[in-house]
């Protein structure tokens, strides 16, 4: 019914002639009245509009309809469009009809609970509609569009891998135990392995799904719940796979600028520059020599932790890698550099300014003794990983792959003060809740 209401929308409305009638349906996003005039602001799918209500252009009734609706009301408007250069977007409705679809109770959220992000993230079902949250909400959706459109325009294949999974990935620390059934399991920490039982039937795959780390961090980088965009390549080095992480990057932030720059510029202020490639590449020991001049103490070997990799990045203007990771800070699956077998072939891509890593990708052992050896070596149970060991028996490639995440990119592109920021619901080791 009301669907058939509306016969206009927000953005639709502001490209309208002076004195066109249009039908609109949303939420009171806010409110004031001024003399006899009431000001609305009109939210929908499109953004924001100005509605005037005025008491000889509505009905009594209807006017005074308008002034006692709380704002969050889902409304039906009818109208005039009125040019005006200092209403919002340059236009305004003012109201011929007014409708309340649905009332809403007095609004919880005041000016001064704006300062409490506590706060707000325990009413996040309702402060998800500000205008900051929303504006980065549609970021976040052109943003996984982008990626997605970069991996079907390059053929690869969208595979979806499965949330219960029997052995790490990634740290067995980091597992969340689910009972299944009369077994246990855990949630997926990364697609990675699945990935790569996949790219022997089709070359190139790509996942986009949340993965989970049970990571007791409580820092501003750091979720409990994430969504990690992933890729696999058969016959890739890890030369080519930096060079995909490297065009990914640039092709999502090219789009996001085409596409959304009024969310962008509202939410940070300005435009990002898309960052070109080739990006620089420094290897891990150049690395840890301009932590240790920063009075950083971190002994060869041990991964970089959110204090280091703040700092290093804090030194760069634009993404860059970091390379040849030691075989003990990477996982078991990493290959090992032939030429310098204590390093791997491996490497992380770091966002500049601060705001540290971004992926974590590089060449895995495709050869069934070497991967089997290493899974010794880091005191691991060969049966727990017998299928994926079996995949190097039967024609497994050289192959590279990588995992990003998603929040972790997009609070570095709007220079968001806290990754909670980046996802609807947030999940921390805090906060489970709404």
């Amino acid at each position: 019914m009301w669907l058939n209401y509306r016969n206009s929308n927000s953005m639709d409305a502001k490209k309208r002639e002076e004195g066109d009638k249009v039908r609109l349906i949303g939420w009171i996003a806010s409110k004031r009245v001024h003399r006899e005039k009431i000001f609305i602001n009109l939210r929908d799918r499109y953004g924001y509009i100005q509605l005037v209500a005025r008491g000889d252009m509505l009905p009594t009734n209807k006017y005074e309809l308008v002034k006692k609706t709380n704002i969050e009301s889902a409304i039906a408007v009818e109208g005039v469009i009125k040019r005006d250069e200092r209403a919002p977007g340059g236009v305004e409705i003012h109201l011929t009809d007014f409708i309340v679809i649905s009332p809403a109770s007095e609004w919880p959220i005041t000016l001064s609970a704006l300062k409490s992000p506590g706060f707000l993230f325990d009413v996040r079902h309702l402060s998800l509609r500000g205008p900051k949250s929303r504006a980065i909400m549609i970021i976040r959706a052109e943003l996984l569009r982008a990626f997605i459109e970069y991996f079907l325009i390059n053929d690869y294949v969208w595979i979806q891998a499965p949330t219960f999974i029997t052995s790490a990935v990634e740290g067995g620390a980091t597992l969340f135990p689910v009972k299944y059934f009369d077994k246990m399991a855990y949630l997926t920490q990364s697609a990675q392995f699945y990935e790569e039982a996949a790219i022997c039937a089709f070359e190139k795959v790509f996942v986009v799904q949340p993965s989970f780390r049970s990571e007791k961090s409580r820092t501003r980088k750091h979720l409990t719940e994430f969504w990690h965009v992933e890729a696999e390549v058969a016959f890739a080095t890890h030369e080519d796979i930096m060079k995909v992480e490297e065009e990914l990057l640039y092709y999502a932030t090219s789009k996001l600028i085409e596409r959304v720059p009024n969310e962008i510029k509202y939410v940070r202020g300005d435009l990002f520059k898309p960052p070109e490639p080739p990006f620089e590449k420094i290897k891990y020991d150049e690395a840890l020599s301009i932590l240790h001049n920063k009075g950083i103490d971190i002994e060869w070997g041990q991964d970089f932790g959110a204090e280091a990799e703040r700092e290093i990045s804090k030194q760069f203007e634009k993404p860059f890698f970091i390379t040849h990771y030691p075989v003990t800070a990477r996982s078991f699956y990493h290959m090992n550099d032939p030429n310098r077998p204590e390093v791997t072939l491996s490497s992380d891509l770091f966002a500049p300014e601060g705001y540290g890593e971004l992926t974590s990708g590089g060449q895995r052992i495709h050869r069934y003794e070497d991967l089997y050896e290493k899974i010794l070596e880091f005191g691991l149970n060969p049966d727990e990983y017998k299928w994926y060991l079996e995949l190097r028996k039967y024609g497994m490639p050289p192959h590279s792959g990588f995992g990003l995440g998603v929040e972790r990119t997009l609070r570095w592109l709007l220079h968001l003060s806290h990754i909670r920021e980046a996802i609807l619901f947030p999940r921390t080791p805090t906060r489970l809740y709404p």
